[in-house]
């Protein structure tokens, strides 16, 4: 392609399917094309790339040009988007891709393979370091795909397509938000971008510095859960929220500080469950995001997801705000609230039960005589024993939990710890990383 003017030039670059996506998803006036004449086969690069802000926040970003050789990875395409990965680097902002690619220029052999291993070692290398989204707009299969879930959170469009296989099976966004991959799904590709400029304002732009703020907002009216009555109204985004019902994962803001939430509901924690805690857990430690784990679960299921959680808690040095309500049995209050969760700050709702074993079981054990009643009244008698011996105000005289408080002080409790545990600092062991 010629063009006898610069202006002209940049003029068709403008119509490309990248640079459009750019323009919506950064601030209006913000964005700075990186690698804008960079060439592909004669043809513009099969994506666009550069900085600008979202909602003031500096970001780098690329998008497939689906319009450009259907988005084909080739080396131009790499090097572009390498590039913007050592910027990223150096200068300590999140990473948004937008895929929408029919694949790679396989005309280019091994140098294809050469491309997608530059990006990927990037990806990898200042993952932890700063944070990285991937957007699906379309279809993303093979090693494209591999790129894509390297980020820390995934949006998928409802209609596009993620998978490792190349023949497109199992790569819905229903599939993949049902298996943990995708983290949210939108209805349309300019609510998938909507959604990324919200999501990337919850995360601090590197792992040394601290989220945005925002201002502070009342509680949310009626609230309809826990979470829901600590944090600033309509502040809530909720990740993987089709992944395991058992817990609830959601990004927030209290006083207009991010707050990440962990909450379960009372069913035990599978597979599935402690994989999304983990996972969660590790990202919001990575970039010291405070986290409030609202208690409320008979245990655990599996011994594999007892020792994900355990682990990921034990390791974050986050600031950690535990809530016990419900119940806290076993297993679950020591990884989510005991001494081996490191909590900073544990509350009990009134009302609320810590038990070492499931209660009925334990009123059996030790109230034998009570017990002894028609089977219809044991659970009733099971009731009042837990009420008696495994309150949560009986917790706090032994010093399991710091505070009983009720529903309604909640909020406040919760916003002082947040305020005096802001800078806190762990020293820790001279490792690489956990083995668990």
């Amino acid at each position: 392609m010629s063009f006898s003017s610069v202006s002209q030039l940049r003029e068709e670059l403008n119509k490309t399917a990248g640079v459009k996506t750019l323009l919506k998803f950064f601030d209006e006036g913000s964005f700075c094309e990186t690698d804008a004449l960079l060439k592909s086969e004669g043809d513009f690069a099969e994506a666009v790339t550069g900085y600008g802000t979202v909602m003031g926040v500096p970001v780098y970003a690329f998008a497939q040009n689906s319009d450009v050789a259907s988005g084909a990875m080739s080396k131009a395409q790499a090097k572009k988007i390498a590039r913007l990965y050592d910027l990223a680097k150096m200068t300590g902002a999140p990473v948004v891709g937008f895929y929408d690619s029919v694949g790679g220029r396989l005309a280019q052999k091994n140098d294809l393979l050469a491309a997608y291993g530059e990006i990927l070692g990037r990806a990898s290398e200042i993952s932890g370091v700063v944070p990285q989204l991937s957007v699906v707009l379309g279809t993303c299969l093979g090693t494209s795909a591999l790129i894509a879930t390297s980020a820390d959170f995934i949006i998928m469009e409802k209609d596009a397509e993620l998978s490792i296989d190349v023949t497109g099976e199992c790569a819905s966004a229903c599939h993949n938000a049902k298996h943990g991959i995708a983290n949210i799904v939108a209805d349309s590709k300019d609510e998938a971008i909507d959604k990324a400029r919200d999501l990337i304002t919850f995360f601090p732009s590197n792992n040394l510095d601290v989220a945005p703020s925002d201002d502070a907002l009342a509680p949310q009216e009626d609230a309809s859960c826990t979470v829901c009555s600590i944090a600033d109204a309509d502040s809530l985004c909720f990740v993987n929220d089709e992944f395991a019902d058992c817990v609830k994962t959601a990004f927030g803001r209290v006083n207009g500080e991010v707050v990440a939430f962990v909450s379960t509901n009372g069913d035990e924690i599978d597979c599935k469950g402690g994989q999304k805690i983990s996972k969660f857990m590790r990202f919001c430690d990575a970039f010291s995001i405070p986290v409030v784990t609202v208690v409320n679960s008979k245990g655990f299921k599996t011994l594999k997801s007892a020792a994900k959680v355990t682990s990921a808690y034990a390791e974050a040095t986050t600031a950690k705000i535990a809530v016990v309500e419900g119940e806290a049995v076993g297993a679950l209050y020591i990884a989510l609230a005991g001494e081996a969760s490191g909590a900073d700050v544990r509350f009990a709702i009134d009302g609320a039960v810590i038990s070492p074993v499931n209660p009925k079981a334990l009123a059996f054990i030790m109230n034998e005589d009570a017990m002894n009643v028609p089977v219809a009244q044991q659970d009733k008698a099971a009731e009042d024993f837990a009420k008696r011996e495994l309150s949560a105000i009986n917790a706090a005289q032994c010093g399991y939990v710091d505070d009983v408080v009720d529903s309604s002080a909640l909020r406040v409790k919760v916003l002082q710890a947040l305020e005096m545990l802001s800078s806190k600092r762990v020293e820790t062991l001279p490792k690489k990383h956990t083995t668990i």
